[in-house]
């Protein structure tokens, strides 16, 4: 007798991430991996058109994050979503309050069987996958930040996200580069990057830029890029976020 198929998607910015996923994936017999999308947008595209039974979702994306792709689905036909995450220590706890399932990245294969074997319970359960999703929604970071705590001196500021055009970090320093100042940071960029709005995009472990204020981007190679904001500032695109820059060239709508 055949086993049921359990038709999957995964979903996750980085290649690395989504072979090491679907290897293991591949090991288990009901799991039918049918599609992988590198960013939000792509995923949702796929799972409304696709309707998989199951999908793998990374939190941190380009162009649109893991909360804001649930956020998006409707209809009769919702998959089992199962979060896998990097870090995202707030999801992780109320997940853990709300027993939503997660997986940490790198994916091991027990805590995997276990999140698909709560799946395959969920299955043919619309009511009980909704109310999943719900929890999953509600579990969302806080809105994204509307102005930085900075300082300049002794003396402190607030400034407008709008008004930024960069994050850089020098050694344990973060400043908040906009048009006419600069100022300092009281947070890493790793506490900031996840409260940022989503026209902000991480283009090397030590900055952070508005894709708005891109004004010109230069491939110096097939895997790095030099990009010049409005003010003739140039960062380097490391080659580990280089695809998230070639995807703001094919899609240049931030929204």
């Amino acid at each position: 007798m055949a086993v049921p198929s359990i038709r999957t998607l995964v979903v996750d910015d980085e290649q690395i991430a989504r072979r090491v996923l679907r290897d293991e994936l591949d090991l288990i017999p009901e799991i039918q991996v049918i599609g992988e999308a590198e960013n939000g947008r792509d995923a949702l595209g796929q799972i409304l058109e696709a309707q998989p039974d199951l999908v793998f979702l990374d939190l941190q994306m380009p162009l649109m994050n893991g909360f804001e792709v649930i956020k998006h689905l409707s209809g009769t036909r919702l998959p089992v979503v199962v979060i896998v995450t990097a870090f995202q220590q707030h999801a992780i706890q109320a997940f853990d309050a709300g027993a939503v399932d997660y997986l940490l990245k790198p994916v091991r294969g027990e805590r995997l069987h276990k999140a698909i074997e709560k799946a395959k319970s969920l299955l043919g359960k619309p009511r009980e996958i909704a109310q999943e999703l719900a929890r999953i929604s509600s579990a969302a970071p806080p809105e994204a930040l509307q102005k930085l705590v900075s300082r300049m001196g002794r003396e402190y500021f607030l400034v407008d996200v709008g008004e930024v055009l960069a994050l850089q970090a020098e050694d344990e320093l973060v400043w908040i580069l906009t048009g006419k100042k600069k100022y300092l940071a009281n947070q890493t960029l790793r506490a900031l990057e996840p409260r940022l709005p989503n026209w902000f995009q991480r283009v090397h472990r030590n900055a952070i830029v508005n894709v708005n204020q891109v004004r010109k981007m230069t491939p110096l190679t097939s895997n790095r890029w030099l990009i010049t904001l409005s003010n003739d500032l140039e960062f380097i695109v490391s080659k580990r976020q280089a695809h998230h820059i070639r995807a703001l060239v094919h899609d240049p709508v931030h929204g």
